[in-house]
C-alpha cells in the first residue's frame, strides 16, 4: 500500500481554496480543455464513496461536433412550446410545494443575476434565451453529462453528489470551473438518443466545464451562504 499522503496546513488551504472558490460559471472561454487533464479530474472524483462502493456513476465528455449536435437539438425542442410539453424530467429535483427559505433563496439567486444581465421581470424573450445558454453549456468546450442506472436507490443518488461535488473540486485545483445543471433533465430523452444510453439509465444532470470568461459580468455574482451557526446544532 502507498503511504498516506502527508497533510499540511499549505495542503489543507489549498483544498479549502478549491472548495469555497466554487461558483457555477455561465459564461466560458472558447480555451480547450485537454483529454488528459478530464481524464485526470474523473479519476480524482472516482475516489469519492459510495455505499458498498457500488460507484454508481457513469459519465459522458461531450466536444466539438457531438456536443454541437446535442445541443442544437435541444434548443429546437425548448424553443417550440408545443414540443417542448412533450419533455418531462425524468425525477423530481425540486419539491412541488415552496416554502421557506427555500423559495426565498431560489428567487433571490434569480433575481441576482438577472440584474446582473440587466433582464427587467417583465422581459420573458430574454429570461428565455438566458436559459437557452444552459443548452450550449454556457459556450463552455467541454459538456459533461452524468447517467445512473434506474435500479439504484436514493443513497446511490447521495453517493452521485458527492461524486458530482468531486469533479467540481477537482476542476477548481486544475484553475478550471464548472456549471452543474439540472436544466438538462427536461430533454433527457434527446440526450439518451444522442448518446445511446439504454432504458435502464436515466439521466441525472449536465455540466459545463472549461476556463471562466473574467469579462462577463454573470460570472461576477456570488451566492450567499447561510453561516454555521444558521444551520448547525452542537450535542454535548
Amino acid at each position: 500500500m502507498s503511504p498516506e499522503p502527508l497533510i499540511t496546513p499549505e495542503t489543507t488551504a489549498a483544498v479549502d481554496a478549491a472548495i469555497t472558490s466554487r461558483r457555477s460559471i455561465r459564461a466560458f472561454l472558447s480555451t480547450p480543455v485537454a483529454r488528459q487533464t478530464i481524464e485526470d479530474i474523473l479519476a480524482v472524483a472516482a475516489r469519492s464513496p459510495s455505499g458498498t462502493n457500488t460507484q454508481p456513476w457513469q459519465v459522458h465528455v461531450l466536444t466539438g461536433e457531438a456536443k454541437a449536435a446535442l445541443s442544437r437539438d435541444i434548443r429546437a425542442a425548448f424553443d417550440d412550446p408545443e414540443e417542448r410539453a412533450r419533455h418531462s424530467e425524468p425525477y423530481a429535483y425540486y419539491p412541488t410545494e415552496w416554502r421557506s427559505p427555500y423559495i426565498d433563496r431560489r428567487r433571490k439567486v434569480g433575481w441576482d443575476l438577472y440584474s446582473l444581465l440587466g433582464i427587467g421581470k417583465a422581459d420573458k424573450q430574454r429570461m428565455h434565451e438566458q436559459h437557452a445558454r444552459n443548452y450550449r453549456f454556457f459556450d463552455a468546450p467541454v459538456g459533461l453529462m452524468f447517467s445512473i442506472d434506474r435500479v439504484m436507490q436514493q443513497g446511490s443518488w447521495l453517493d452521485y453528489g458527492m461524486f458530482l461535488q468531486s469533479v467540481m473540486v477537482a476542476a477548481r485545483a486544475r484553475g478550471l470551473d464548472t456549471c452543474p445543471q439540472a436544466a438538462f433533465t427536461q430533454f433527457h430523452r434527446i440526450i439518451g438518443r444522442h448518446l445511446g444510453l439504454a432504458d435502464t439509465q436515466t439521466v441525472v444532470c449536465g455540466m459545463s466545464l472549461g476556463h471562466a470568461d473574467p469579462t462577463a459580468v454573470e460570472n461576477t455574482l456570488v451566492t450567499e451562504r447561510e453561516p454555521v451557526a444558521g444551520f448547525v446544532r452542537f450535542h454535548g
